[in-house]
């Protein structure tokens, strides 16, 4: 279900174009680079599902980040953040956590899942994202820096035949992806992730739009804001469905 782009690089020169990289400890652009530093780090192996029984059925892994000198050059912060990724017998998890580690001042974030779902062809009416109807979304396409509020008014979020680039805001638990093969993916949100991005690039990527197509679990209309000592989680589950 998931899609990566054909000029990803796995060098560490740049981030990996698909895939599910995670956008903190800012979304888009802003005081430090596009979507913060967590996806251009390496992560600590902190715990396998292998250390007690390497033949779970549900394998997991969970990774941590801690500040360090190339964090603190952007965001001289304290924090701990884990990232813990579960292959369930029907769905993929994801669970960030977000610790603020200071004692004194509270942490602000913001923070996505930048899932790229594979879709047969973006330019194809059946390619589509439903489940945002009625809410509220900022709109890139006509400003990054301050873009509009408008409203969803339509059913359903149609992709391929311009650029999509909406941030759809205090959005409902699950978004459907309709890929165009008589399935879809649901993307479910719990209550840490309360903001919806939907994204195609169009012919901004002109060798692989009509491939993919972006629903992010997201944190990012408001900052997150952890007071000292406490920690913020986001989990996000993928499952396809059958809609045929």
């Amino acid at each position: 279900m998931l899609y990566v782009r054909p000029d990803a690089v796995f060098d560490k020169s740049k981030p990996i174009g698909g895939g599910a990289p995670l956008c903190f400890p800012q979304f888009g652009p802003g005081a430090m680079q596009q979507h913060g530093f967590a996806r251009n780090c390496d992560w600590e192996v902190v715990g396998t599902s292998a250390d007690v029984n390497p033949d779970d059925p549900e394998p997991a892994v969970m990774l941590r980040l801690r500040p360090n000198e190339y964090t603190r050059a952007m965001w001289d912060e304290a924090f701990e953040a884990t990232y813990e990724v579960t292959l369930r017998r029907d769905k993929l998890k994801m669970e960030l956590c977000v610790k603020n580690a200071s004692e004194t001042k509270p942490l602000d974030f913001t923070a996505a899942i930048h899932t790229y779902i594979e879709v047969t062809d973006a330019a194809n009416a059946g390619v589509f994202a439903r489940g945002l109807q009625g809410k509220t979304f900022l709109d890139k396409t006509e400003s990054v820096d301050d873009p509009p509020r408008k409203t969803q008014t339509t059913r359903d979020v149609f992709f391929g035949l311009e650029l999509v680039d909406r941030v759809y805001l205090d959005t409902e638990p699950e978004t459907m992806m309709y890929v165009g093969s008589g399935a879809a993916v649901c993307v479910e949100n719990t209550a840490g992730w309360r903001d919806t991005v939907v994204w195609n690039p169009h012919v901004n990527m002109k060798e692989c739009y009509k491939n993919f197509c972006c629903v992010e679990s997201a944190a990012c209309g408001e900052p997150v804001v952890v007071p000292p000592g406490e920690v913020w989680r986001g989990e996000t589950n993928l499952t396809v469905v059958d809609v045929v």
